[in-house]
């Protein structure tokens, strides 16, 4: 009887059971649609990629001021930092010791003009009396060699009287240019003009236009050669027409761009094997005289196009371990996708490898998808916030 009942009981537990279960399955949800993600679609332009170089800047003339003579300041006639002109009297050297000199071979000179008057006049007795051979050949020889002397001894003690009127001249020293004069490096009573004491006393700089020079590294001056020979005739309309489209940008210290375009004036003749960098120089208005020598700046330049270039958005892209990724929808279905990275522009990436024009790509919710994922894409216009890439849109 016992057995009977217990085999009722489980009988009736596994009826349980089973009911139990049918209900709970009966009450499960049904499953949720797949999320909507926000993907953006790969863009194809034209892309001209252009790079930064620090460059420095210089006047348009930077000349320093010598002492071409030793002695002591005597004056200073400028205002430091302030404009002088051509020929405006900057500093003066004590005089006296050159105008010594120049009294010492003037006396020089005169005593060179009598002795020249005497051996004239001892060649003019000399010469009939040679004729009617009242006089050996031998003296009348002597009489022309003395004569012959006598001249270049001259000549000779003219010359050092033009050389020592020409140091005392150099007493005065006189702005040869135009321009901004800087700080004086030596003060009167000071002895200038040797070493270790002040040579280069000051710089007078021209800087109604500036230089700026910079150094390419020569794959982009390679680059830069190609574009420019590849657009030459286009350039050359463009310089007839009077535009500045390709001309180069400076960018100051405090990150503002300067407003007037720059042009490349001049290339070094040959890359510096120990860099691997070319020198160039470019030139840039400066109108308002804000650039000054020795400014620090950096060069914004074209260094070519890339025709048909793939554009997204920098956040749609994820680096690990130096290696860049992004997720495609394709057929609703979340892709993970390895690609290689160029060149930035503005707030977007350049990708060089594992996309195509037309693909959809993640922009949003990157942490929340995997690959393999099934997802409603909803396609967005990404609005960017650069000047430049805003730019590169409108254009194309």
């Amino acid at each position: 009887m016992k057995k009977f009942t217990f085999r009722l009981f489980s009988l009736a537990s596994i009826a349980f059971m089973l009911i139990f279960t049918a209900s709970c399955g009966s009450k499960k949800k049904a499953t949720p649609p797949p999320p909507k993600i926000p993907v953006v679609a790969v863009l194809q332009h034209n892309v001209p990629i252009y790079k930064e170089f620090v460059g420095q800047v210089y006047g348009e003339m930077d000349i320093p001021i010598r002492a071409r003579v030793s002695g002591f300041l005597e004056g200073i006639y400028f205002q430091e930092g302030r404009r002088v002109k051509k020929g405006q009297l900057l500093y003066k050297i004590d005089p006296q010791p050159y105008q010594a000199k120049v009294a010492q071979e003037m006396s020089k000179l005169a005593e060179a003009k009598t002795s020249f008057v005497k051996a004239q006049s001892d060649l003019e007795r000399i010469e009939p009396l040679a004729k009617m051979n009242a006089v050996s050949k031998s003296d009348l020889d002597a009489a022309k060699a003395q004569y012959d002397a006598a001249k270049a001894y001259v000549e000779a003690a003219q010359a050092s009287v033009r050389l020592a009127k020409i140091q005392l001249g150099y007493c005065s020293i006189y702005s040869p240019i135009n321009g901004i004069i800087g700080k004086t490096n030596a003060k009167v009573g000071e002895f200038v003009g040797q070493n270790p004491n002040p040579v280069i006393l000051n710089t007078v700089s021209k800087i109604k236009q500036v230089s700026v020079d910079f150094y390419l590294p020569e794959s982009d001056y390679l680059s830069l050669a190609r574009s420019y020979r590849a657009d030459s005739a286009k350039m050359e309309k463009v310089r007839k027409r009077g535009e500045t489209k390709g001309s180069l940008q400076l960018i100051l210290s405090d990150g503002s761009t300067y407003k007037y375009p720059g042009k490349v004036d001049f290339i070094n003749r040959q890359v510096d094997p120990t860099t691997g960098t070319i020198l160039i120089q470019a030139t840039f208005p400066n109108p308002d005289k804000v650039l000054r020598p020795g400014l620090f700046a950096r060069v914004k330049a074209r260094i070519y196009v890339d025709t048909n270039a793939l554009l997204i958005p920098q956040r749609c892209i994820q680096e690990t371990q130096g290696k860049s990724s992004v997720f495609v929808v394709q057929d609703s279905v979340i892709r993970f996708v390895s690609v290689e990275t160029g060149p930035t522009v503005g707030d977007m990436w350049i990708i060089k490898k594992g996309l195509k024009n037309g693909d959809h790509v993640v922009l949003e919710g990157l942490q929340y998808v995997k690959d393999g994922m099934k997802v409603i894409p909803e396609l967005k216009t990404f609005q960017s916030q650069s000047k430049v890439v805003k730019q590169l849109l409108n254009n194309q």
